[in-house]
């Protein structure tokens, strides 16, 4: 082991290799003292695409601690949203002015990089106008941005640990680029430990089917009609994982009560992304309720559910997808994130668009490759360790469909169902496999770090650290 100074010495040299012309000097709206570097700027991704990122340095030991990169879905969604209303150091209060610390930031004990990806995303931006993107072309374009992070601008840090996070459409970012870390290791080596989905689309068939069983468990859906959909769509009327097929239907009548079933589950009244959550209305409440036609980001993410179903029926989608998600409100982060004066202590140019929570663009263009992670996930336990949780309040990307998942992928169970806790309480449930645990959240959303991040944050260390939550 080296003596405490020779390592020492060994991380200020490195040091250096951090981007000055990156580096946050000031936060507007911070009136505390922030004890920690962190730095915003540009990633080079495929050519011209210049993602943004927002790196935090670990609160504790950063010559140590591992690297975390996190990502939000949509796709099209921008990763600040993780930022600043789930995982960060930082909160934005309701005033859209003033900068709340987050006592539950991921980065107490780790370095967290914030992407904000596809390109025309957030911040992020391409120097040929193309916003189209799709699986491959996002993943390969998130690898060489995380070359160019690992050389070019924090070379310090490629030896640390590195985890690869992200939740809801991240189930498809995730494996995909998690993948080209681990095929790339003999041309470009990380210290890649693990990869972790919060609520994520693993399997459009699965979620589609066990998102009406969801429904109907929470009440959505009547006695009559949920019998009228076994009878239609599940074999021999009985309801099963194996007998139910909700997501791609052949018999007209199943069909028609499925596009009925949907039309109540996502009508857009209730948060469906925290079925307890409260309703919020900000400036994408438009898309909250059904009466108005310009649905905007609702039918966006609706692309998500049943696109069998809506293909078959002839449903298309045609609206833009500008604005928050159904119940969420942005408003207060997007005015703090838009004011001149932050723009340019993260050192965004002057030309590039005001932030969104979701880009129409790129929602509009994007082209969905994968429908199933089965073939990710079964390379990847092969080389790192995989974490699974989910909120069990969500019905975007459901607990049950993750478990049918997971069930699927056929790993010997090495250890059953148990509850784990947080503060003397019961905090949800954990099943572990090899190289893989499945974590389920209570009393949580969609956004399992922002509707419970004491937990969450108990969890995503336990499980980096290898500490049996």
């Amino acid at each position: 082991m080296l003596p405490f100074l020779a390592v020492l010495t060994t991380w200020v040299l490195a040091c250096q290799g951090a981007p000055q012309e990156d580096m946050i000097t000031s936060l507007p709206g911070a009136d505390f003292t922030i004890s920690f570097n962190q730095y915003s700027g540009y990633l080079q991704g495929e050519s011209g695409k210049m993602l943004h990122y927002w790196f935090t340095e670990s609160q504790r030991d950063p010559a140590t601690d591992p690297v975390i990169l996190w990502l939000n879905g949509g796709p099209g969604c921008s990763s600040l949203d993780g930022f600043l209303a789930e995982l960060g150091p930082f909160k934005i209060d309701k005033d859209g002015v003033t900068v709340l610390q987050n006592p539950y930031s991921w980065n107490m004990n780790a370095s967290v990089l914030f992407l904000e990806a596809p390109a025309c995303v957030g911040f992020s931006y391409d120097l040929n106008d193309d916003c189209a993107s799709d699986d491959d072309l996002t993943s390969s374009s998130n690898y060489m941005a995380l070359q160019d992070f690992f050389s070019n601008k924090f070379p310090e840090y490629q030896n640390n640990e590195f985890y690869i996070t992200g939740e809801s459409y991240a189930g498809i970012y995730v494996p995909t680029l998690s993948q080209r870390v681990v095929e790339g290791q003999s041309e470009y080596p990380l210290n890649f430990k693990g990869f972790a989905v919060g609520n994520g689309m693993l399997s459009y068939r699965l979620n589609d089917n066990s998102v009406m069983f969801m429904a109907y468990h929470y009440g959505l859906l009547g006695q009559t009609r949920w019998d009228s959909m076994v009878e239609a769509c599940c074999e021999g009327g009985v309801p099963s994982k194996d007998t139910c097929n909700f997501h791609d239907p052949t018999d007209l009548g199943c069909l028609l009560q499925v596009i009925e079933a949907d039309n109540v589950v996502y009508s857009g009244d209730f948060n469906y992304y925290g079925i307890y959550n409260d309703c919020h209305h900000g400036d994408g409440s438009k898309v909250s309720n059904i009466t108005i036609p310009e649905r905007g980001r609702l039918d966006a993410d609706m692309d998500n559910l049943f696109r069998q179903v809506k293909k078959r029926a002839g449903i298309t989608n045609t609206k833009s997808p500008r604005g928050d998600p159904p119940c969420i409100d942005t408003t207060n982060i997007k005015k703090w994130l838009n004011s001149p004066e932050v723009r340019e202590a993260l050192h965004i140019p002057s030309d590039v668009q005001d932030w969104e929570l979701c880009s129409d663009l790129v929602g509009s263009l994007y082209g969905r490759q994968y429908f199933d992670m089965a073939p990710q996930f079964e390379f990847l336990l092969q080389h790192v360790k995989g974490l699974v949780y989910n909120g069990d309040w969500d019905l975007a990307c459901n607990h049950l469909g993750n478990k049918w998942f997971i069930t699927d992928l056929q790993l010997m169970e090495t250890e059953k169902s148990r509850e784990w806790y947080y503060d003397d309480q019961v905090a949800g449930f954990v099943r572990q496999f090899p190289n893989l645990d499945w974590v389920q959240v209570k009393g949580s959303g969609h956004m399992v770090p922002e509707d419970t991040p004491a937990a969450s944050l108990k969890m995503i260390y336990d499980w980096i650290e290898g500490t049996p939550l």
